[in-house]
């Protein structure tokens, strides 16, 4: 992957969505902007192989996927260390986007528009012990065993991925901008931050354009909706918004959510399935969200992108508008505060 931020760049027509186009007389670095629309991950793609009676045939499913993204023109994949199978199989994901691109037979200069991007701070050990670390030692190593698992030179897009609850904020932002002095990261984003978090880590090292901070991913669905106000601060500095889990609340195994059925309604009176009303609607929320639906089925990607060209009513945003209280905030996340500074 080569390294560099672009200026400007045009659309054009890749597959049947919008890509970006490059001017060729600059880098060859997708920039991370609303124009991209939609990025993928498919975490769940690591242990559906680890536990399948035939992996390999698992395997080949998965990778036909991301081919028929990559075939479209999406451009944005997200994983994650430790998205992996095992404690002692961590970068599973990310080695598996690196087989994809390279098992992937379109031309290479759409390859090099691809911004791949993962994720660090978490940690897994013997007897599958997890926790946080947010040294920069331990996240410096992070950096480098991902852009090897990634086979790139440089990370397009790394971002810590959890808080650690034994340094305080402070400290951790510190580490966060020390590890731009390694020349691995291309940009930087961060994930499960509250907005009161995220100004003071803009105030220290700055938005996209200082070279700071350029993405936040944070939980957002419609079962899940206490960051609205992240999405506020993206707004103000120029960040992209990338939720994770985006589709929560509207699965077929969800019935018993209260905003199933209101999801549901649109979905059966338009002729779409509920994951395009999702989609829609959250795109509806701010020009900076860029939806990162996970998928390990050609039948979802389809799905997914065919969404793209499904817009809510007036009548039906308006519905939208109205949900039931939204579902507690993560345990998970309270648990991963920083110590008190």
């Amino acid at each position: 992957m080569i390294v560099g931020i672009v200026p400007s760049l045009s659309l054009r027509r890749f597959g049947h969505v919008y890509a970006l186009e490059m001017n060729s007389s600059l880098k060859p670095a997708a920039q991370i902007s609303p124009d991209l629309r939609i990025g993928f991950g498919f975490m769940k793609a690591s242990w559906q192989i680890a536990t399948a009676e035939n992996p390999e045939s698992v395997k080949a499913s998965v990778l036909a996927a991301l081919h028929l993204a990559m075939d479209e023109g999406v451009q944005l994949f997200d994983v994650a260390d430790i998205y992996a199978p095992s404690f002692d199989t961590i970068g599973h994901n990310e080695r598996l986007l690196a087989e994809a691109i390279k098992s992937w037979d379109g031309p290479s200069e759409h390859k090099s528009t691809f911004i791949l991007a993962t994720k660090g701070g978490i940690t897994r050990s013997v007897g599958e012990k997890w926790g946080r670390d947010g040294s920069y030692d331990y996240l410096a190593s992070a950096v480098e065993a991902s852009a090897k698992a990634l086979e790139v030179d440089a990370i397009d897009l790394w971002q810590h991925h959890r808080l650690d609850p034994s340094l305080t904020f402070t400290e951790q932002v510190k580490n966060l901008a020390k590890l731009n002095e390694l020349g691995i990261i291309t940009r930087m984003g961060v994930s499960n931050q509250s907005a009161k978090q995220l100004r003071q880590l803009l105030g220290e090292i700055g938005g996209p354009n200082d070279g700071g901070v350029y993405t936040v991913q944070n939980q957002l669905s419609p079962w899940y909706r206490n960051d609205l106000d992240v999405i506020d601060v993206c707004e103000e500095f120029g960040l992209i918004f990338l939720p994770w889990t985006p589709m929560r609340g509207v699965r077929e195994t969800e019935k018993d959510e209260p905003v199933y059925p209101i999801f549901k309604k649109i979905a059966v009176d338009r002729g779409v399935s509920n994951f395009q009303v999702a989609n829609a609607w959250i795109r509806s929320l701010s020009s900076t969200i860029i939806p990162l639906p996970g998928v390990t089925k050609m039948a979802s990607v389809s799905d997914s992108l065919a969404g793209l060209a499904f817009e809510l009513t007036e009548d039906e945003a308006q519905l939208l508008k109205d949900l039931p209280p939204t579902a507690p905030i993560d345990a998970e996340l309270m648990r991963d505060q920083p110590v008190a500074e």
